[in-house]
């Protein structure tokens, strides 16, 4: 909580240039000088910052906190962004136990999405969060994957469109297609104009609970699934099932239970979602009521799999194979 209220109150970027006094940094941000002096004093134990003759000032190691590091501490941090908010409900993880539901709304009055709804710098917070996430692996993601079967794609629910830009960049033949709620699909269409892609990319504002662009040969959900308890994800498959032409495919990608994910994000996704890490025979009997059949498992990065369906009516029948 020290390193949250120093991220949230700007200390690290503060005192990173110039050196303060506890009293002059008070009356700059409007707080109680005793208490300030406190939370310096904890910062410099633990190494965030140190005392020198004017005061005080951030080390090397505390300008790991500073808004641009460049390693999305702050938005996990600061306690007003989407990060910060989620994982302070964690003090509710009893109730998640208890219930099976998630202490997000318990805590805050509303669930995860409604919060961003009703206030956009939580919003731009958890977009900036999912685009850092993962970056690093959208490389491999995109190596690893066969992309140029697939003429068009439509990525649901795909957030900025960094992975969609990357796919596509790679594959000069497809077209892509992204959906997401109105603010975040007004960032995606600059995403793509930004890489040259504003020809092959159409942007449609909506929720994956509602019908998607029908027709595609790939519907890619990347992290969405997980993010929901097993009503919704029922919900957003059946979407995805209906929309898919004949000979189709629906693409999952997220970390799987017992193969690419982590205990922790078993109980963040829980705590904050009521959703989890799902297993294998999991997405296999999420998928099956809305006719999908699961055909590969492949390992694509060391914290997620790509999950391939088929709709069950398709003649090209191939069985359901696991590899890395």
């Amino acid at each position: 909580m020290a390193l949250r209220v120093a991220v949230t109150l700007g200390l690290p970027d503060r005192l990173r240039d110039d050196h303060a006094t506890v009293d002059g940094l008070a009356a700059d941000l409007g707080v109680a000088p005793v208490p300030l002096g406190l939370l310096l004093n904890h910062l410099a134990t633990v190494g965030v910052v140190e005392r020198t003759a004017a005061g005080y000032r951030t080390t090397a190691y505390g300008a790991n906190l500073c808004a641009d590091a460049g390693n999305g501490l702050v938005d996990l941090l600061h306690l007003d962004t989407a990060g910060g908010r989620g994982e302070l409900a964690f003090v509710e993880l009893a109730h998640s136990v208890t219930t099976g539901q998630a202490a997000y709304p318990r805590r805050y009055g509303q669930d995860f999405w409604a919060d961003l709804t009703d206030h956009p710098r939580l919003r731009e917070s958890f977009d900036r969060q999912m685009t850092h996430r993962f970056h690093e692996q959208v490389p491999q993601i995109v190596a690893t994957v066969d992309w140029s079967r697939f003429s068009t794609v439509v990525d649901v629910g795909g957030g900025e469109g960094s992975l969609l830009a990357a796919i596509l960049t790679a594959n000069p033949g497809m077209r892509g297609h992204l959906v997401e709620l109105d603010a975040t699909a007004a960032e995606a269409g600059r995403t793509f104009r930004a890489r040259g892609l504003e020809q092959r990319t159409r942007v449609t504002a909506g929720s994956f609970f509602d019908p998607l662009p029908a027709g595609a040969d790939a519907y890619l959900l990347f992290d969405i699934l997980h993010n929901w308890d097993d009503e919704h994800a029922h919900r957003v498959l059946a979407r995805c099932a209906e929309a898919t032409r004949p000979g189709g495919r629906v693409l999952v990608i997220e970390g799987v239970g017992g193969r690419r994910a982590d205990s922790e994000s078993d109980l963040v996704m829980l705590v904050i979602f009521g959703g989890r890490e799902r297993r294998v025979e999991e997405f296999r009997a999420l998928a099956a009521p809305h006719g999908l059949v699961l055909d590969a498992v492949t390992d694509l990065t060391d914290r997620r799999c790509l999950l391939e369906f088929r709709r069950a009516s398709d003649p090209d029948h191939v069985e359901a194979t696991s590899h890395s």
